[in-house]
């Protein structure tokens, strides 16, 4: 503490202009942070806190698209219907450049999702580079980004319910329920749980998930670095209809625990390509001029004890695609496995 005050005082002695107080502390919190080495650990000022409570709330100002950081890349994992991303022609597994001008480089990892977002209707400038092109910019016009995380119909011609879920956000549990009472109404025998390119989110509203479809007992272990666990557990008695899950490389997060646990408890049957691999916990903490940190405190580990933090979750059932593909095979293989089910020989 002596070395910092000293550097401080000496800065606000000695520096040939003016210094704001304020800034230097920031900027020292900031150094802090980013000497961790972790991507998923990021301060965050009064701006960018904003941003993150009202993402999480599921609602933001922003162009409507998930982002992945990863091998020091950043890429577009999905692109949201009928927003400015979509509008703009945006496609997933783009690369994000730069943001007004600035290289990504610049940035923490998850600092550049921050300045994406921003007040309606003001301009973010993208640099895009996409496989077999040049870079490209792209001017877009923030809009109202409102995300319905879960998403539920009938396969057509089936008997099969299918809920997508884009992320966990607030209302996940909830809107996840709606959907899910309203395909048992609708006579399903079976369920498709689709946990492509969702990029996690928070570990509450995994966890609401999972109490409708893993069986009772441990859905997932959170280890601090002192060695204290805290276990969520489902109450759920049984599962009632079988289950397919869907993952891919950029199902993240809490998108894995989901995956994970539905896994190890046998209630349901992984199709797909291996995921991402984020088996670490944040916890935001709010400071004291409307600023924050995101910090890493744990990480979290599936009921059957793996760790899959820069490991992954591979599928029971690997299925990629490839080119020419007319159909979504993971799909196709997803609907073929619970109808073998559903229906056994």
């Amino acid at each position: 503490m002596a070395r910092f005050i000293g550097v401080k005082r000496l800065i606000e002695t000695r520096y040939v202009n003016d210094v704001d107080s304020t800034q230097l502390m920031d900027g020292a919190i900031n150094g802090m942070v980013q000497s961790l080495g972790d991507p998923h650990s990021i301060y965050m000022k009064a701006d960018m806190f904003k941003a993150l409570k009202e993402h999480t709330a599921g609602s933001f100002g922003g162009i409507g698209v998930t982002m992945g950081f990863k091998d020091n890349k950043v890429t577009i994992i999905s692109v949201l219907e009928g927003t400015p991303g979509e509008k703009a022609g945006l496609k997933a597994n783009d690369e994000i450049v730069a943001v007004d001008g600035t290289p990504v480089t610049e940035y923490q990892p998850e600092e550049v999702s921050m300045h994406i977002r921003g007040e309606i209707g003001t301009q973010v400038a993208l640099t895009i580079h996409r496989a077999g092109s040049e870079d490209t910019d792209y001017n877009l016009i923030r809009d109202t980004i409102t995300i319905r995380s879960a998403k539920g119909k009938m396969l057509e011609g089936t008997d099969l319910g299918y809920i997508r879920i884009a992320s966990f956000s607030e209302n996940t549990g909830k809107e996840f329920k709606e959907e899910y009472d309203q395909l048992v109404e609708a006579g399903m025998k079976g369920l498709v749980i689709d946990l492509r390119q969702n990029p996690g989110g928070l570990i509450n509203s995994c966890v609401e998930v999972a109490n409708m479809v893993v069986p009772k007992g441990p859905i997932v272990s959170v280890v601090q670095r002192d060695g204290s666990k805290e276990e969520h557990d489902s109450s759920l008695a049984e599962s009632k209809y079988p289950i397919v899950v869907l993952i891919d490389g950029n199902s993240a997060s809490a998108s894995e625990i989901l995956a994970g646990a539905l896994q190890d408890t046998g209630a349901a049957t992984l199709v797909g390509t291996k995921s991402y691999g984020k088996g670490s916990v944040q916890v935001v903490v709010p400071l004291f001029h409307d600023d924050g940190v995101k910090l890493t405190i744990a990480k979290y580990y599936t009921p059957n004890g793996r760790c899959i933090d820069g490991i992954g979750i591979d599928p029971d059932i690997e299925v990629d695609f490839h080119e020419g593909d007319t159909t979504d095979v993971q799909l196709d293989k997803a609907k073929e496995v619970l109808q073998g089910k559903v229906n056994p020989n």
